[in-house]
């Protein structure tokens, strides 16, 4: 054997093994890129579930905002409601027609005396308007008009003797009735 042709042989064995090496590293490279693309998807649809994630949950907690401040709106207007309600009832009880107004005092009176004994000596006071009206009504009873206060009307009595104030006055049976009855008065007004 010649010596070119022992090198030819070396060179094509050589050549043959740069070949092998050469589709092994390309072998590898393209599996290395294919893991490469993979993890690149894989972390792209993480990224993507983790965006979704987030739009729902920021829509749900602007759903959820919106909704609490319709509530709170909705609220408002209906305390509105009832607020114009009281105040109209109010207006109402100032209004009243002067034979009422003799009538519910007349009855507030007596309920009023009715707390405190017959020989107690007993103030009573109303609104300034209904002075004249609630001296009429003591004239034969053991009461006197003490001054005045301020209300819509109605009778507060005291006595020293036995320590007692009734409270009779337009505005705390309003205050109580309102209390007792709200739910009823919002149920009609709103339709729940």
């Amino acid at each position: 054997m010649s010596l070119d042709t022992v090198v030819e042989d070396v060179r094509d064995e050589a050549r043959a093994r740069a070949e092998e090496l050469r589709e092994a590293a390309d072998a590898e490279a393209d599996e290395i890129i294919a893991e490469a693309e993979a993890d690149a998807e894989r972390i792209r649809d993480e990224r993507l579930a983790e965006v979704d994630r987030q739009i729902e949950q920021e829509r749900e907690q602007t759903l959820s905002s919106a909704k609490l401040e319709a509530k709170q709106e909705r609220l408002g207007a209906r305390r509105d409601v009832l607020e114009d309600v009281y105040d109209d009832v109010e207006a109402a009880i100032e209004s009243l027609d002067d034979d009422r107004r003799r009538e519910l005092t007349g009855a507030l009176l007596d309920a009023s005396l009715a707390e405190f004994g017959d020989d107690e000596a007993v103030a009573v006071y109303t609104r300034a308007e209904d002075v004249e009206l609630l001296e009429e009504l003591v004239a034969d009873r053991n009461a006197q008009v003490d001054g005045e206060i301020d209300c819509l009307g109605g009778v507060v009595a005291e006595s020293d003797t036995s320590r007692v104030r009734v409270n009779n006055t337009f505005d705390s049976i309003l205050d109580a009735v309102w209390d007792d009855e709200l739910k009823n008065i919002s149920e009609r007004l709103f339709d729940q």
